[in-house]
């Protein structure tokens, strides 16, 4: 399927005219309708997401016990990398999940997650955080590899990572515009200093496990603001549209970035923008990707990682989570007021992330 393409050419150039307010309107539409788009920010350089894909790949073929040192528990894996297995799919045990996968036809539903998620993640920091926070956990400084030339390690993440983070923070003023909101930086306002996450995830695609439909990342959506995706070399993502109930595998042309809406925009916004639900799963595309790679490679027995390009745009943690007006929800208990940091941490206990003491 082929989302929508958000130009943000003419709202980096005026955000005044009838242009910009055309691209906010249309930005705003679709995320209601499909809780995705696709965008084309003119800002980015070309390069950047193969030079971190590249890092990136070679950082996960590393031995467990190497990666492993880059670990912090103690912060609810929030920075540092979090190992395959440990993440447990928001939707494999959560009600509310659960009844969202039996209103959708048989055809139409998610893979079978049968534990926790396989893949690995590291989240690494980007830009700066407030000065004070009562949640000193969410908002930890980034963690450097050890077995990485730090200079390249935090030029490579903090580059690509810094790209990601400038798109999304135009977005969220596209997104006040197109959805009435008092001021344009309404929502930018409020993700300013936030605990932004470079997030690329790690898959093994020759573990000897591979299968079309084996779950890497189970059926779930992000607690975050939004979530921008640079494109990925081995196929995988579906995403299901608010408006059809479909499952697709969206199409984003070059040059673009895939986007999708998480949970704090949907509390913003009162519900008028759902938080999209995703699942990462091998399909047959992803096998033949793998076999042109080893193909390609003097080694063919060299191990093969799928690494995502994702990046999580979060509202800041001492910000009160609430609907802003003029987004009314129809059923205000179900997005009562509450801060941004206590919602986290509660997302974070369920998918055994963080600690429930």
């Amino acid at each position: 399927m082929q989302l929508p393409v958000i130009d943000l050419s003419p709202l980096l150039e005026d955000s005044t005219s009838s242009a910009a307010q055309a691209e906010a309107t249309k930005a705003a539409e679709a995320l209601k309708t499909y809780g995705a788009l696709a965008l084309k920010d003119p800002r980015i350089p070309e390069g950047l997401n193969e030079q971190f894909l590249d890092m990136l790949e070679d950082y996960f073929a590393q031995p467990y016990e190497t990666k492993l040192k880059d670990a912090r528990p103690e912060l609810h894996y929030q920075v540092g990398v979090t190992p395959g297995g440990r993440e447990d799919p928001k939707c494999r045990s959560d009600e509310t999940c659960q009844r969202v996968i039996s209103q959708l036809e048989e055809g139409e539903r998610p893979e079978t997650a049968t534990g926790p998620d396989p893949k690995w993640r590291f989240f690494w920091r980007i830009g700066e955080t407030r000065p004070s926070t009562q949640f000193p956990a969410l908002n930890a400084p980034p963690v450097v590899p050890e077995s990485q030339d730090e200079v390249k390690w935090k030029k490579t993440m903090n580059s690509w990572g810094g790209a990601l983070h400038d798109a999304g923070i135009s977005l969220t003023r596209a997104l006040a515009l197109g959805l009435g909101l008092p001021h344009e930086e309404s929502l930018a306002s409020m993700v300013k200093g936030g605990p932004h996450l470079l997030a690329p995830t790690g898959s093994d695609l020759t573990t000897g496990e591979e299968r079309v439909g084996r779950v890497l990342a189970g059926f779930h959506y992000d607690l975050n603001l939004l979530t921008l995706h640079g494109r990925s070399r081995y196929p995988g993502l579906h995403i299901w549209a608010r408006n059809t109930g479909k499952r697709l595998a969206p199409r984003v042309p070059p040059g673009c970035l895939l986007v999708q809406a998480g949970k704090q925009l949907e509390w913003l916004t009162g519900g008028a923008i759902r938080a999209g639900y995703h699942e990462v799963v091998i399909l047959p595309g992803t096998l033949e990707a793998v076999e042109k790679t080893k193909a390609q490679t003097p080694n063919p027995d060299a191990p093969v990682w799928r690494v995502s390009s994702t990046f999580f745009l979060h509202t800041a943690s001492d910000e009160l989570l609430a609907p802003i007006p003029p987004t009314f929800p129809e059923d205000p208990e179900k997005y009562p007021a509450m801060r941004c940091g206590d919602y986290v941490q509660r997302e974070l206990s369920t998918i055994r992330l963080a600690s429930t003491e």
